[in-house]
């Protein structure tokens, strides 16, 4: 079953809601922000707040340009159009995004060929593999044109070294690089390092505002000059551009002014969690920057357990993941261990 399936909801109010990041609320300062947000026309080059939150994210990764745009996936698509055109291949991890939520839009709407490979235990890909992939001028065969890496891959942030004899394997093979990085700041605060340190193998980022940051909407696509040339075609070829959208850059500046340095009490909280969960031997348990995934003990509906609780849990699939978010304060993480400990005693009871 898909993370993204329909959950139990509690029947009373929603103390607290661990499916994704992406179920966070605007605060009352990001609400202010968006309120007093100047605004123009963003098709026409005229959204002050929209050219800034592009401009700043494209500074701090050291590329030339960025676009602001509706969603991961719109931003991922884009991504993958402005590199590869018809009958040319992207490889990625067969547990990536773009491989498996993504709807194979490259394919279905741009022609583009997906080359699905394993991905290892820490979320990276083994550059043999990478370079296996690449085909070989043949007409039998799609032509290789990009490899598409994942930081963080289900919560893992992948080590630099990792990401860099990947990219290595790529470049040797004539490919060009691009990081879905929709936790981008989960996977740099885990690592301890710059943000440029993580972008700087890459050709192009996709940064996304509404995972972790908190923000309702929007990421930002970020590259060379000539390429976001063509990815803002595309931006409004597929339905994406947006007029005064300053309203919701607003709410990206925001996010990267005040919740960037939060991420790192998630991650704390995470690891908590988890080992809540572990002395409670409600089932297996493993966790990753801010995500926590627990397969439970058979027969035990943690689901409706933690709904009962006032918790928001998302199907196992086989494992329930967990994901904390700037939504989730001392008191609501208090009531998630306290209801985990509920569950835990009334599946003793029974």
């Amino acid at each position: 079953m898909s993370q993204y399936s329909p959950t139990d909801r509690p029947n009373g109010p929603v103390i607290a809601d661990l499916r994704s990041d992406t179920v966070t609320k605007p605060c009352a300062g990001m609400r202010a922000a968006m309120a007093a947000a100047e605004v123009g026309d963003d098709v026409y080059g005229e959204d002050p707040n929209v050219t800034a939150l592009e401009q700043r994210l494209a500074d701090q990764m050291g590329k030339e340009e960025g676009l602001f745009l509706p969603s991961g996936t719109q931003s991922n698509l884009i991504a993958m159009l402005s590199h590869c055109g018809r009958g040319e291949e992207v490889i990625a991890g067969d547990s990536y995004h773009v491989i498996r939520y993504e709807a194979a839009g490259a394919s279905v709407l741009g022609g583009v060929a997906l080359h699905a490979l394993p991905v290892a235990e820490d979320g990276g890909l083994d550059p043999e593999a990478i370079a296996g992939a690449v085909k070989e001028d043949d007409s039998h065969h799609p032509i290789s044109r990009l490899l598409s890496l994942e930081n963080t891959n289900y919560g893992q942030a992948v080590p630099l070294a990792r990401i860099k004899a990947a990219v290595a394997a790529g470049r040797a093979a004539g490919l060009s690089i691009h990081l879905d990085g929709a936790r981008f700041f989960n996977a740099i605060t885990a690592l301890g390092c710059g943000a440029e340190d993580l972008a700087a193998p890459f050709d192009s980022i996709s940064i996304c505002l509404s995972k972790g940051l908190g923000a309702p909407v929007g990421s930002v696509l970020v590259g060379p000059r000539d390429l976001m040339k063509r990815a803002r075609r595309l931006r409004k070829m597929l339905g994406g551009g947006m007029r005064q959208a300053g309203v919701l850059a607003a709410a990206g500046l925001y996010a990267l002014d005040h919740n960037v340095t939060s991420l790192a009490e998630d991650q704390h909280r995470a690891a908590a969690l988890a080992e809540h969960l572990r002395a409670l031997h409600l089932g297996t348990v493993t966790h990753a920057t801010n995500m926590v995934f627990l397969t439970p003990r058979d027969g035990l509906d943690i689901v409706g357990a933690m709904a009962a609780q006032g918790v928001r849990l998302a199907a196992p699939a086989p494992a329930t993941r967990m994901v904390l978010h700037s939504d989730i304060d001392d008191d609501a993480f208090a009531a998630i261990l306290n209801g985990f400990t509920q569950a835990a005693d009334a599946r003793g009871a029974a």
